[in-house]
């Protein structure tokens, strides 16, 4: 987002878009985990840039796209959970950056039963329990 104002410049980096994202995401009940996928690991490797883990966003002037890759907890409907998913991120990106979401596609990579162990972070153990 770049905005002009009579006192200078606004920029908002994709990368902040990214973070304030992926955090409403982790935060969405039935949202396990984020995931990478391939070529995100191949994209970090290549570039040697930190990439939000399963997030990829297009900012520009005053809108933002915004895709997720997640895992869902077993045994949550699915759609539900996605649904709300897209309500908290344009939600959370929308007041906290002032831009106008006009998307939020969400791929679901996978499901994770209780046994299964992605993430050992405090997170994903607290949503497990």
């Amino acid at each position: 987002m770049t905005e002009d104002l009579q006192t200078g410049i606004i920029r908002i980096s994709d990368d902040v878009v990214a973070t304030i994202a992926g955090l409403a995401a982790l935060e969405t009940p039935g949202i396990a985990a984020m995931s990478g996928g391939i070529s995100e690991g191949l994209a970090k490797r290549l570039s040697g840039k930190n990439v939000q883990k399963g997030v990829t966003v297009e900012v520009g002037q005053l809108e933002a796209a915004i895709d997720l890759r997640v895992i869902v907890q077993y045994g949550i409907p699915i759609q539900e959970v996605c649904r709300q998913l897209q309500l908290s991120v344009r939600e959370a990106v929308e007041n906290m950056t002032g831009l106008n979401v006009v998307e939020v596609n969400v791929k679901v990579d996978g499901v994770l039963f209780r046994e299964d162990v992605v993430d050992e972070s405090p997170a994903v153990t607290a949503r497990l329990k």
